[in-house]
Protein backbone atom coordinates (compact mmCIF):
# COMPACT_ATOMS: atom_id res chain seq x y z
CA UNK A 1 0.00 0.00 0.00
CA UNK A 2 1.65 3.29 -1.15
CA UNK A 3 1.09 6.53 1.53
CA UNK A 4 -0.83 8.46 -0.19
CA UNK A 5 -3.51 5.20 -0.26
CA UNK A 6 -2.49 4.90 3.56
CA UNK A 7 -2.99 8.61 4.04
CA UNK A 8 -6.36 8.36 1.88
CA UNK A 9 -8.06 5.53 4.22
CA UNK A 10 -6.98 7.33 7.22
CA UNK A 11 -9.25 10.95 6.10
CA UNK A 12 -11.68 8.09 5.00
CA UNK A 13 -11.44 6.60 8.83
CA UNK A 14 -11.70 10.16 10.75
CA UNK A 15 -14.76 11.00 8.22
CA UNK A 16 -16.46 8.03 8.61
CA UNK A 17 -16.13 8.46 12.87
CA UNK A 18 -17.10 12.15 12.55
CA UNK A 19 -20.11 11.35 10.12
CA UNK A 20 -21.81 8.68 12.56
CA UNK A 21 -21.43 10.92 15.31
CA UNK A 22 -23.05 14.06 13.45
CA UNK A 23 -25.88 11.62 12.80
CA UNK A 24 -25.97 10.80 16.75
CA UNK A 25 -25.46 14.16 18.04
CA UNK A 26 -29.50 15.29 17.91
CA UNK A 27 -30.20 12.42 20.24
CA UNK A 28 -27.68 13.90 22.21
CA UNK A 29 -29.04 17.31 22.38
CA UNK A 30 -32.12 16.28 23.18
CA UNK A 31 -31.26 13.91 26.21
CA UNK A 32 -33.11 14.95 29.66
CA UNK A 33 -30.23 16.01 32.04
CA UNK A 34 -31.47 12.76 34.50
CA UNK A 35 -30.30 10.47 31.23
CA UNK A 36 -27.21 12.61 30.93
CA UNK A 37 -26.37 12.28 34.76
CA UNK A 38 -27.37 9.04 34.69
CA UNK A 39 -25.17 7.87 31.91
CA UNK A 40 -22.02 9.32 33.78
CA UNK A 41 -22.97 7.42 36.65
CA UNK A 42 -22.42 4.25 34.63
CA UNK A 43 -19.59 5.15 33.14
CA UNK A 44 -18.33 5.24 36.90
CA UNK A 45 -19.35 2.15 37.80
CA UNK A 46 -18.20 1.13 34.86
CA UNK A 47 -14.61 1.80 35.57
CA UNK A 48 -15.19 -0.68 38.61
CA UNK A 49 -16.78 -3.78 36.29
CA UNK A 50 -14.62 -3.48 33.84
CA UNK A 51 -11.43 -2.84 35.52
CA UNK A 52 -9.57 -5.95 35.13
CA UNK A 53 -9.95 -5.31 31.00
CA UNK A 54 -8.98 -1.27 31.35
CA UNK A 55 -5.96 -2.59 33.63
CA UNK A 56 -4.71 -5.24 31.08
CA UNK A 57 -5.14 -3.11 28.03
CA UNK A 58 -2.96 -0.27 29.68
CA UNK A 59 -0.54 -3.14 30.91
CA UNK A 60 0.01 -3.75 27.40
CA UNK A 61 0.90 -0.03 26.05
CA UNK A 62 3.08 0.74 29.37
CA UNK A 63 4.98 -2.55 27.89
CA UNK A 64 5.15 -1.18 24.80
CA UNK A 65 6.16 2.08 25.35
CA UNK A 66 9.17 0.91 28.21
CA UNK A 67 10.18 -1.36 25.45
CA UNK A 68 10.12 1.89 22.88
CA UNK A 69 12.16 3.94 25.75
CA UNK A 70 9.92 6.37 26.22
CA UNK A 71 10.53 8.60 28.95
CA UNK A 72 9.85 8.26 32.80
CA UNK A 73 7.45 11.48 32.54
CA UNK A 74 6.06 10.06 29.82
CA UNK A 75 4.82 6.72 31.46
CA UNK A 76 3.64 8.24 34.36
CA UNK A 77 0.85 9.95 32.01
CA UNK A 78 0.51 6.48 30.34
CA UNK A 79 0.12 4.80 33.19
CA UNK A 80 -3.31 3.80 34.71
CA UNK A 81 -3.14 2.75 38.47
CA UNK A 82 -5.97 1.13 40.82
CA UNK A 83 -5.71 4.57 42.24
CA UNK A 84 -5.99 6.36 39.38
CA UNK A 85 -9.36 4.27 38.44
CA UNK A 86 -10.31 5.03 41.66
CA UNK A 87 -9.86 8.45 40.68
CA UNK A 88 -11.29 8.57 37.77
CA UNK A 89 -14.50 7.44 38.70
CA UNK A 90 -15.10 9.87 41.60
CA UNK A 91 -14.94 12.58 39.07
CA UNK A 92 -17.31 11.07 37.01
CA UNK A 93 -19.46 10.71 40.14
CA UNK A 94 -18.72 14.69 40.70
CA UNK A 95 -19.78 15.34 37.14
CA UNK A 96 -22.85 13.55 37.54
CA UNK A 97 -23.85 15.33 39.85
CA UNK A 98 -22.91 18.38 38.90
CA UNK A 99 -25.42 21.50 38.04
CA UNK A 100 -26.29 21.89 34.45
CA UNK A 101 -26.29 25.03 33.31
CA UNK A 102 -29.83 26.89 32.25
CA UNK A 103 -30.69 26.19 28.83
CA UNK A 104 -32.34 29.58 28.29
CA UNK A 105 -32.21 33.11 30.63
CA UNK A 106 -33.80 36.28 30.38
CA UNK A 107 -31.80 39.39 28.59
CA UNK A 108 -34.52 42.05 28.19
CA UNK A 109 -37.68 43.46 26.88
CA UNK A 110 -37.70 44.50 23.34
CA UNK A 111 -39.97 47.17 21.63
CA UNK A 112 -43.22 46.37 19.88
CA UNK A 113 -44.47 43.63 22.90
CA UNK A 114 -41.00 41.38 22.39
CA UNK A 115 -38.57 40.08 24.44
CA UNK A 116 -34.93 38.79 24.04
CA UNK A 117 -33.37 35.78 25.86
CA UNK A 118 -30.22 34.12 25.73
CA UNK A 119 -30.20 30.27 24.43
CA UNK A 120 -27.23 27.77 25.32
CA UNK A 121 -27.02 25.38 21.88
CA UNK A 122 -24.32 22.27 21.90
CA UNK A 123 -21.73 22.89 18.87
CA UNK A 124 -22.71 19.34 17.51
CA UNK A 125 -19.75 17.81 17.11
CA UNK A 126 -16.55 18.26 18.82
CA UNK A 127 -12.70 16.57 18.28
CA UNK A 128 -10.34 15.87 20.02
CA UNK A 129 -6.15 15.22 19.73
CA UNK A 130 -4.30 14.22 22.65
CA UNK A 131 -1.18 12.16 23.26
CA UNK A 132 -0.08 9.30 26.15
CA UNK A 133 -2.79 10.10 28.48
CA UNK A 134 -5.46 7.59 28.32
CA UNK A 135 -7.76 9.13 31.39
CA UNK A 136 -8.12 12.02 29.02
CA UNK A 137 -10.53 9.81 27.03
CA UNK A 138 -12.59 9.29 30.07
CA UNK A 139 -12.37 13.62 31.05
CA UNK A 140 -13.07 14.33 27.47
CA UNK A 141 -15.55 12.38 26.77
CA UNK A 142 -17.46 12.83 30.13
CA UNK A 143 -16.99 16.94 29.62
CA UNK A 144 -18.36 16.01 25.71
CA UNK A 145 -21.86 13.89 27.15
CA UNK A 146 -22.23 16.64 30.08
CA UNK A 147 -22.47 19.70 27.50
CA UNK A 148 -24.73 17.30 25.31
CA UNK A 149 -21.68 17.38 22.16
CA UNK A 150 -21.12 14.27 20.43
CA UNK A 151 -16.95 13.47 19.87
CA UNK A 152 -14.72 12.29 17.62
CA UNK A 153 -11.57 11.37 19.83
CA UNK A 154 -7.92 10.41 18.75
CA UNK A 155 -5.11 9.77 20.47
CA UNK A 156 -1.52 8.45 19.52
CA UNK A 157 -0.27 5.02 19.45
CA UNK A 158 1.01 5.08 22.83
CA UNK A 159 -2.23 4.91 24.10
CA UNK A 160 -4.70 3.58 21.52
CA UNK A 161 -4.91 0.07 23.42
CA UNK A 162 -6.30 1.67 26.68
CA UNK A 163 -8.74 4.04 24.85
CA UNK A 164 -10.01 1.68 23.01
CA UNK A 165 -10.92 -0.59 25.81
CA UNK A 166 -12.51 2.61 27.71
CA UNK A 167 -14.46 3.27 25.12
CA UNK A 168 -15.58 -0.27 24.64
CA UNK A 169 -15.77 -1.28 27.97
CA UNK A 170 -16.91 2.03 29.84
CA UNK A 171 -18.25 5.00 27.97
CA UNK A 172 -19.81 3.07 24.81
CA UNK A 173 -22.22 0.52 27.22
CA UNK A 174 -23.00 3.39 29.82
CA UNK A 175 -24.51 5.31 26.96
CA UNK A 176 -26.44 2.37 25.40
CA UNK A 177 -27.57 1.46 29.16
CA UNK A 178 -29.64 4.68 29.18
CA UNK A 179 -30.93 4.86 25.33
CA UNK A 180 -28.45 7.29 24.23
CA UNK A 181 -26.46 5.78 20.79
CA UNK A 182 -23.26 5.09 21.77
CA UNK A 183 -22.09 6.41 18.23
CA UNK A 184 -22.48 10.07 19.91
CA UNK A 185 -18.39 9.28 21.52
CA UNK A 186 -16.44 8.02 18.65
CA UNK A 187 -12.64 6.88 18.63
CA UNK A 188 -10.91 6.97 15.55
CA UNK A 189 -9.52 3.45 15.39
CA UNK A 190 -5.76 4.67 13.57
CA UNK A 191 -2.59 5.15 15.71
CA UNK A 192 -1.08 6.76 12.29
CA UNK A 193 -0.23 10.58 12.80
CA UNK A 194 -2.18 11.63 10.02
CA UNK A 195 -5.38 11.10 12.09
CA UNK A 196 -4.89 14.24 13.83
CA UNK A 197 -4.59 16.34 10.56
CA UNK A 198 -7.58 14.59 9.23
CA UNK A 199 -9.44 15.62 12.09
CA UNK A 200 -8.93 19.30 11.89
CA UNK A 201 -9.84 19.40 8.13
CA UNK A 202 -13.62 18.53 8.55
CA UNK A 203 -15.64 21.53 9.29
CA UNK A 204 -18.99 20.94 8.29
CA UNK A 205 -18.71 17.78 10.40
CA UNK A 206 -16.21 18.42 13.29
CA UNK A 207 -16.20 22.58 13.43
CA UNK A 208 -14.58 22.55 16.83
CA UNK A 209 -11.15 20.37 18.10
CA UNK A 210 -9.85 20.30 21.49
CA UNK A 211 -5.83 19.91 21.07
CA UNK A 212 -3.51 18.94 23.68
CA UNK A 213 -0.04 17.76 23.01
CA UNK A 214 3.42 18.75 22.72
CA UNK A 215 4.04 22.76 21.63
CA UNK A 216 4.70 21.96 18.58
CA UNK A 217 2.43 19.38 17.70
CA UNK A 218 -0.13 21.28 18.62
CA UNK A 219 0.36 24.75 17.09
CA UNK A 220 1.04 23.01 13.21
CA UNK A 221 -2.57 21.59 13.87
CA UNK A 222 -3.91 25.00 14.83
CA UNK A 223 -2.83 26.44 11.64
CA UNK A 224 -3.75 23.74 9.72
CA UNK A 225 -7.04 23.72 11.13
CA UNK A 226 -7.20 27.49 10.46
CA UNK A 227 -6.43 26.66 7.11
CA UNK A 228 -9.63 24.49 6.91
CA UNK A 229 -12.09 26.97 8.48
CA UNK A 230 -11.71 24.54 11.89
CA UNK A 231 -12.09 26.51 14.90
CA UNK A 232 -9.51 25.31 17.91
CA UNK A 233 -9.00 25.30 21.58
CA UNK A 234 -5.24 24.45 22.18
CA UNK A 235 -3.50 23.68 24.70
CA UNK A 236 -0.14 23.99 23.00
CA UNK A 237 2.52 25.16 26.01
CA UNK A 238 2.83 24.92 29.70
CA UNK A 239 5.54 25.31 32.53
CA UNK A 240 4.54 26.95 35.61
CA UNK A 241 7.03 30.15 37.19
CA UNK A 242 7.14 30.63 40.70
CA UNK A 243 8.75 33.83 42.10
CA UNK A 244 10.15 33.34 45.87
CA UNK A 245 9.92 37.23 46.98
CA UNK A 246 11.97 38.70 49.23
CA UNK A 247 9.53 38.97 51.97
CA UNK A 248 8.72 34.94 51.61
CA UNK A 249 8.88 32.24 54.09
CA UNK A 250 11.67 30.06 53.46
CA UNK A 251 9.83 26.98 54.75
CA UNK A 252 6.92 27.73 52.59
CA UNK A 253 8.59 28.21 49.37
CA UNK A 254 10.64 25.03 49.67
CA UNK A 255 6.90 23.30 50.25
CA UNK A 256 5.63 24.53 47.60
CA UNK A 257 8.85 24.13 45.62
CA UNK A 258 8.14 20.19 46.74
CA UNK A 259 4.27 20.55 45.64
CA UNK A 260 5.29 21.76 42.08
CA UNK A 261 7.18 18.99 41.66
CA UNK A 262 5.12 15.77 42.60
CA UNK A 263 4.75 14.99 38.74
CA UNK A 264 7.38 16.46 36.48
CA UNK A 265 5.55 15.03 33.15
CA UNK A 266 2.18 17.70 33.36
CA UNK A 267 2.04 20.65 32.19
CA UNK A 268 1.51 22.66 35.35
CA UNK A 269 5.03 21.41 37.46
CA UNK A 270 7.45 24.13 38.64
CA UNK A 271 9.23 24.89 35.18
CA UNK A 272 11.23 27.99 36.34
CA UNK A 273 11.84 29.36 39.76
CA UNK A 274 12.67 33.19 40.65
CA UNK A 275 14.23 34.50 43.41
CA UNK A 276 14.18 37.98 44.30
CA UNK A 277 18.60 38.80 43.61
CA UNK A 278 18.54 40.54 47.77
CA UNK A 279 17.94 36.68 48.84
CA UNK A 280 19.26 34.72 45.84
CA UNK A 281 22.82 33.58 47.13
CA UNK A 282 21.16 33.41 51.07
CA UNK A 283 18.02 31.04 49.92
CA UNK A 284 20.02 29.16 47.12
CA UNK A 285 21.81 26.45 48.92
CA UNK A 286 18.00 25.78 50.58
CA UNK A 287 16.46 25.29 47.55
CA UNK A 288 18.94 23.41 46.03
CA UNK A 289 18.70 20.80 48.76
CA UNK A 290 15.01 20.68 48.54
CA UNK A 291 15.45 20.27 44.57
CA UNK A 292 17.68 17.24 44.99
CA UNK A 293 15.42 16.12 47.69
CA UNK A 294 12.72 15.70 44.37
CA UNK A 295 15.03 14.17 42.24
CA UNK A 296 15.59 17.65 39.75
CA UNK A 297 18.35 19.41 39.04
CA UNK A 298 18.83 22.68 38.97
CA UNK A 299 19.28 24.31 35.36
CA UNK A 300 21.24 27.65 36.82
CA UNK A 301 23.06 31.12 35.61
CA UNK A 302 24.05 31.40 32.36
CA UNK A 303 21.65 29.96 30.61
CA UNK A 304 22.64 28.03 27.88
CA UNK A 305 18.68 27.83 26.55
CA UNK A 306 15.74 30.13 26.70
CA UNK A 307 15.25 30.71 30.37
CA UNK A 308 11.10 29.96 29.91
CA UNK A 309 11.84 26.76 28.23
CA UNK A 310 9.36 24.03 29.20
CA UNK A 311 11.69 21.02 30.77
CA UNK A 312 8.09 18.96 30.58
CA UNK A 313 8.47 18.88 26.92
CA UNK A 314 12.46 16.85 26.77
CA UNK A 315 12.09 13.51 27.61
CA UNK A 316 16.20 13.51 28.17
CA UNK A 317 16.01 16.75 30.35
CA UNK A 318 12.23 16.56 32.42
CA UNK A 319 14.05 16.50 35.75
CA UNK A 320 14.93 19.93 35.19
CA UNK A 321 14.17 23.52 36.56
CA UNK A 322 15.18 26.24 35.67
CA UNK A 323 16.52 28.71 38.29
CA UNK A 324 17.41 33.08 37.80
CA UNK A 325 17.35 35.64 40.36
CA UNK A 326 15.25 38.92 39.68
CA UNK A 327 14.60 42.26 40.88
CA UNK A 328 11.57 42.10 42.06
CA UNK A 329 8.01 40.89 41.52
CA UNK A 330 7.81 43.19 38.27
CA UNK A 331 11.14 41.53 37.03
CA UNK A 332 9.53 38.47 37.51
CA UNK A 333 5.82 38.89 36.09
CA UNK A 334 7.64 40.63 33.24
CA UNK A 335 9.63 37.30 32.86
CA UNK A 336 6.95 35.13 33.06
CA UNK A 337 4.87 37.05 30.66
CA UNK A 338 7.27 37.02 28.36
CA UNK A 339 9.14 34.30 28.45
CA UNK A 340 6.62 31.75 29.15
CA UNK A 341 3.33 30.20 27.48
CA UNK A 342 1.60 32.41 30.56
CA UNK A 343 0.22 29.08 32.04
CA UNK A 344 0.67 29.86 35.60
CA UNK A 345 2.89 32.00 37.82
CA UNK A 346 2.77 31.62 41.32
CA UNK A 347 4.43 34.15 44.55
CA UNK A 348 6.05 33.05 47.78
CA UNK A 349 5.40 36.47 50.12
CA UNK A 350 4.14 37.69 53.23
CA UNK A 351 3.73 40.84 52.24
CA UNK A 352 0.51 41.72 51.00
CA UNK A 353 1.56 44.45 48.95
CA UNK A 354 4.17 42.47 46.73
CA UNK A 355 1.61 39.82 46.05
CA UNK A 356 -0.84 42.24 44.75
CA UNK A 357 1.74 44.58 43.12
CA UNK A 358 2.76 40.80 41.16
CA UNK A 359 -0.85 39.32 40.70
CA UNK A 360 -1.88 42.76 38.85
CA UNK A 361 1.79 42.55 36.69
CA UNK A 362 1.19 38.93 35.63
CA UNK A 363 -0.92 38.72 32.54
CA UNK A 364 -1.18 34.65 32.19
CA UNK A 365 -4.62 32.10 32.77
CA UNK A 366 -3.60 31.24 36.48
CA UNK A 367 -2.24 33.25 38.81
CA UNK A 368 -1.31 32.04 42.46
CA UNK A 369 -0.55 33.30 45.96
CA UNK A 370 1.52 31.23 48.62
CA UNK A 371 0.31 28.06 46.60
CA UNK A 372 1.00 25.77 43.67
CA UNK A 373 0.97 26.25 39.88
CA UNK A 374 -0.54 22.42 40.23
CA UNK A 375 -3.78 23.88 41.16
CA UNK A 376 -3.98 25.17 37.59
CA UNK A 377 -6.15 22.04 36.99
CA UNK A 378 -10.35 21.51 35.98
CA UNK A 379 -10.98 18.84 39.13
CA UNK A 380 -8.95 21.04 41.45
CA UNK A 381 -10.13 24.24 40.95
CA UNK A 382 -13.94 23.89 39.49
CA UNK A 383 -14.08 20.07 40.71
CA UNK A 384 -14.87 18.91 37.39
CA UNK A 385 -12.83 17.48 35.05
CA UNK A 386 -11.30 19.82 32.01
CA UNK A 387 -10.75 19.17 28.33
CA UNK A 388 -7.63 21.03 28.70
CA UNK A 389 -6.21 24.56 29.98
CA UNK A 390 -6.67 27.27 27.23
CA UNK A 391 -4.10 29.80 27.55
CA UNK A 392 -5.56 32.17 24.45
CA UNK A 393 -5.21 35.85 24.79
CA UNK A 394 -8.37 36.48 23.21
CA UNK A 395 -12.13 36.48 24.11
CA UNK A 396 -13.49 33.16 24.79
CA UNK A 397 -13.20 30.11 27.20
CA UNK A 398 -9.64 30.58 29.13
CA UNK A 399 -8.24 28.57 31.75
CA UNK A 400 -9.43 24.76 32.37
CA UNK A 401 -12.28 24.31 29.78
CA UNK A 402 -14.87 22.21 31.49
CA UNK A 403 -18.94 21.59 30.09
CA UNK A 404 -20.14 24.66 30.65
CA UNK A 405 -17.76 26.22 28.37
CA UNK A 406 -18.54 23.74 25.49
CA UNK A 407 -21.55 25.66 24.25
CA UNK A 408 -22.88 28.14 21.44
CA UNK A 409 -25.10 31.53 22.89
CA UNK A 410 -28.23 32.23 20.68
CA UNK A 411 -30.43 34.72 21.11
CA UNK A 412 -34.30 34.54 20.29
CA UNK A 413 -36.94 36.95 20.39
CA UNK A 414 -39.93 35.77 21.60
CA UNK A 415 -43.76 37.77 22.17
CA UNK A 416 -43.72 38.35 25.77
CA UNK A 417 -46.70 35.96 25.91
Amino acid sequence: MTALDTQADVMEAVTACAAAAKRAAPELARATDEAVDAALGEMAARLSSARTAVLAANAEDVAAAEESGMSAGLLDRLRITEDRLLGMAEQLRLLAGAPHPERERPIGELAGGLRLVERRRPVGVIGANYEARPNVTVDVASQLIKSRNAGVLRTGSAALRSAATLIAEVVAPALSDVDIDPAVIRLVPSADRAAAGALVRLPNLVPLVILRGSGDSTRELSLLAAKHGVRTLAHADGGGVLYVDAAADLDKARELITAGLDRLGVCNRLNLLLIHRSHYESALPSILDTLRAAGVRPSLPPHDHAIGYEWALDPEREATVTVAPVDGGLDAARLANEETSGLAAGIVTEDRGAAEEFMTAYTGTGVFWNATTRLLDGFKLLGVPETGINIDKVPGPRGPVTYPDLCLRQYAVLPKS
